[in-house]
Order: C-alpha cells, then sequence, then structure tokens
C-alpha cells in the first residue's frame, strides 16, 4: 500500500513532463515538416 504513495505521484509528475515536452515541440515547430525527413533516404544527392 505505502508503494501507491509513490508511484501515483511519480506518474503524475511524468504525465506533467511529457505535456511540457508535447506543447513546448509543438510552439517550437517540430512537426511542420513531416514529410521531408521520411523522404530524405530516397534523396540521390551525396551528403558532404
Amino acid at each position: 500500500m505505502n508503494v501507491l504513495l509513490v508511484i501515483i505521484p511519480l506518474s503524475i509528475a511524468l504525465l506533467i513532463g511529457a505535456a511540457v515536452a508535447f506543447f513546448w515541440a509543438v510552439d517550437n515547430d517540430q512537426f511542420d515538416d513531416m514529410d521531408t525527413p521520411g523522404l530524405t533516404p530516397l534523396d540521390d544527392l551525396p551528403r558532404p
């Protein structure tokens, strides 16, 4: 029963951390271009 006193606040803290990371990624335009990264392996141009 005592383990619940640790697991519940820990899971809430992880949930808040994941939400902060998600909203940070949205605000910093991390999800603007979802197509180009998947097509870069198909590009024939050599990388320097």
